[in-house]
């Protein structure tokens, strides 16, 4: 067994022991308010970094192009509390007319 295997059990096994220990965690500790406020960043986190990540980045280069004209107008849409789907579309639209400009 050659060690990219070890590596993929070993993750494998340290995933189902953490997501383990997560349900067996007791209720109470969870109903804590400052572990309330924590979890309910953690997916806004995550889901930012990963926008930063596919928005600024292309494979180990840092870039800036047409989808900061698409996140911008999202953020926008976002703080002008627009429903969701116009915030998708007009992102959406916004990449791909600046991509197809070439501005």
């Amino acid at each position: 067994m050659n060690s990219q295997w070890v590596a993929v059990i070993v993750t494998s096994v340290l995933c189902y022991a953490i997501k383990y220990i997560g349900h067996a965690i007791p209720e109470i500790w969870l109903a804590h308010p400052r572990v309330q406020r924590i979890t309910n960043l953690i997916p806004i986190v995550l889901l930012s970094a990963l926008v930063a990540m596919q928005a600024f980045t292309t494979k180990t280069k840092f870039m800036v192009d047409h989808r900061l004209a698409g996140i911008t107008v999202a953020v926008v849409a976002l703080a002008a509390k627009l429903p969701f789907p116009v915030v998708v579309i007009g992102a959406m639209a916004t990449s791909a007319i600046v991509y197809r400009l070439k501005i």
